[in-house]
């Protein structure tokens, strides 16, 4: 079966947004829906992998559970079946506020869900603000 390349484009962007959308304001059940059911998620790269949807859940927790959170897309380039993204992500909780900006390469499968998702940052990249 070929897949439409165009619908497949679409549904990758607006995959991506709702995942920059989610991580502001979404559950991490939410999340995790935007991914398929066998996915792997290495953030960052050279993390363990997660490999299930309780982990995938247990994950995105972290960020869900903080105080404050905003997510704002930078820039995104779509090629077949994959995304490449950077966003930054500010959160807050106990009086202290942090900012990353990673780059994310997300594969997805025919029905546009996530089947892979590397995050390329480093410690490093975390700043306290």
């Amino acid at each position: 079966m070929t897949v439409d390349q165009g619908t497949l484009s679409e549904k990758i962007n607006a995959a991506v947004e709702a995942y920059v959308d989610l991580l502001s304001s979404g559950t991490a059940e939410q999340i995790a829906d935007l991914y398929a059911a066998n996915a792997t998620v290495e953030d960052p790269i050279g993390a363990d992998l997660r490999t299930t949807r309780e982990q995938l859940i247990e994950f995105y927790s972290v960020i869900t559970g903080m105080d404050e959170r905003t997510a704002t897309l930078k820039w995104s380039r779509v090629a077949g079946d994959t995304a490449v993204f950077e966003f930054t992500l500010v959160t807050g909780t106990a009086g202290m506020k942090f900012e990353i900006t990673p780059i994310d390469i997300m594969v997805f499968d025919d029905d546009g869900k996530v089947s892979s998702m590397r995050a390329v940052w480093e410690q490093s990249d975390l700043k306290q603000l």
